[in-house]
């Protein structure tokens, strides 16, 4: 009788551990992440300037929002940042990982140095970069040292061509993850398909387009969410690299989010445009899951 109660305790010791272990985080998530996301909702509804007020003044930081000539820079260039960014990261790392996919001498030092940039910060990428950009300092000033001074480079100088430079440093780091996925995609593929379209005569350029292309659908899909999550949210990379100048010309909502939260002291607006940042990311990332579960179910 003694042994059987012992061994019920310690059945339910084994149930209720990781629950005990786990709660800590759950709760520290709960408060910290979904407590703070609720409590800016609540936010950008308020007339908060310096400090939160309670007093709720509905639609009003919304309407102002929009009527902002700041906020309709900020969209607009992270369209060009984000369509650019995920674009040629996913060609550019497509092309990587069907180089690297045949089998070529010292693939694991390629695919490392391929890979590096992405274990460094957007602090430092930012920083790298605005140097190398830099026209006093940066490549400008190399290749005139070369005897070239009718060589121009001042993209980071320029309000026009500022916004491309954020571009070419995102690209730069992130372009070795988005290969790592395709890379995994593309080894994951069923070879005797290939192998049976080879047998009847297809060629390499129409045996990617018809069969190991589409079969990427799921690693484009992943890099897509991952990249658009990290154009949307971009901010360190921005601050660094040209801290939203010159002028307004490279300001993102991110940054335009930070500006009016702590800057400006107008709470509520920072608090609507992070909410509208946050819906968008989960008009992004909630039909993926969705596709993703529907998938596994069938």
């Amino acid at each position: 009788m003694a042994y059987t109660v012992q061994r019920d305790v310690r059945d339910q010791l084994r149930a209720w551990l990781p629950k005990i272990v786990l709660s800590p985080t759950i709760a520290i998530l709960a408060i910290f992440v979904y407590g703070f996301i609720l409590f800016t909702t609540y936010l950008s509804f308020s007339n908060s300037r310096m400090f939160p007020r309670y007093e709720l003044v509905g639609w009003q930081n919304y309407e102002k929002l929009f009527n902002l000539r700041a906020w309709d820079i900020a969209t607009t260039n992270l369209m060009i940042f984000g369509g650019l960014y995920i674009g040629i990261c996913c060609i550019l790392g497509l092309f990587l990982a069907i180089l690297l996919d045949q089998r070529i001498r010292h693939e694991g030092f390629i695919r490392t140095i391929y890979l590096y940039p992405m274990a460094l910060s957007f602090i430092v990428t930012g920083i790298a970069w605005k140097w190398f950009l830099d026209p006093g300092i940066g490549l400008e000033a190399v290749v005139h040292s070369w005897g070239w001074e009718s060589f121009s480079f001042n993209w980071i100088k320029d309000r026009n061509m500022a916004v491309y430079t954020i571009v070419i440093a995102a690209v730069w780091q992130t372009s070795g993850f988005v290969m790592a996925t395709f890379l995994a995609g593309l080894r994951g593929i069923d070879t005797e398909i290939m192998r049976a379209a080879e047998v009847d005569g297809a060629s390499s350029f129409a045996l990617y387009r018809r069969i190991v292309i589409p079969q990427l659908r799921p690693a484009f899909m992943s890099a897509f969410v991952v990249l658009a999550h990290m154009a949307i949210k971009s901010y360190d990379l921005v601050v660094a690299l040209t801290n939203g100048g010159p002028g307004t010309s490279t300001e993102m909502p991110a940054t335009f989010m930070y500006s009016y939260t702590f800057t400006r002291n107008l709470m509520g607006i920072g608090a609507a445009s992070a909410e509208i940042m946050l819906l968008t990311i989960a008009a992004i990332i909630v039909p993926y899951l969705w596709s993703e579960l529907r998938e596994k179910k069938a």
